[in-house]
């Protein structure tokens, strides 16, 4: 499942910017918890990867489908794909 064609909505939707944003640097904080730097670390290639394969796992127990719209699901699936994207971690 790829939330990479969301990215376009990114020009015309301030509001969604601001939830994936936020989404963003709640799963860096959450994988980088152990990180001592100041700065911010990319995430790791496997800790995202699994992280995103836990929160789908959780999607499908609970029978959810994709609506229309920006809900929660939809930013943080739309936020792991951003960090895939921007950290080259596709590859």
């Amino acid at each position: 499942m790829s939330y990479t064609p969301r990215f376009t909505e990114f020009a015309f939707e301030p509001g969604f910017v601001a939830a994936v944003d936020q989404r963003v640097a709640e799963i860096c904080d959450r994988l980088a918890a152990n990180h001592a730097g100041l700065i911010p670390q990319p995430p790791h290639r496997e800790d995202l990867a699994d992280y995103a394969l836990s929160f789908l796992d959780a999607l499908t127990e609970t029978h959810w489908r994709e609506p229309v719209g920006h809900g929660y699901a939809v930013c943080r699936l739309t936020a792991i794909s951003w960090l895939m994207t921007r950290h080259d971690l596709l590859g």
